[in-house]
């Protein structure tokens, strides 16, 4: 089986994106963009491909919000001792 049927096959039952974890989603990312780059799908499957790409790429920064407001900071004293924690500012 070529690589683009593997592809294929594997797309068609692509798991729930929703339901993946971070390393999951950026690891079928790059496994996309890798398959984008050699440039051997016809151009309706690239752009279903391209298509799961973007949703993964969305996915994968929803997760990444919701863990930079999980960070915390810490607080120090004059003398750089931990006095406690504060929510990150991301700006």
């Amino acid at each position: 089986m070529s690589d683009a049927t593997n592809a294929t096959a594997s797309e068609n039952a692509a798991p729930d994106i929703s339901n993946m974890s971070f390393e999951t989603a950026v690891a079928e990312l790059e496994r996309i963009v890798d398959h984008l780059e050699r440039g051997d799908v016809p151009l309706d499957k690239s752009i279903e491909i391209y298509e799961r790409g973007e949703a993964l790429k969305a996915h994968c920064e929803k997760l990444l919000g919701a863990a930079e407001k999980r960070i915390e900071k810490i607080r120090l004293d004059r003398e750089g001792k931990p006095t406690g924690t504060e929510p990150l500012d991301p700006d």
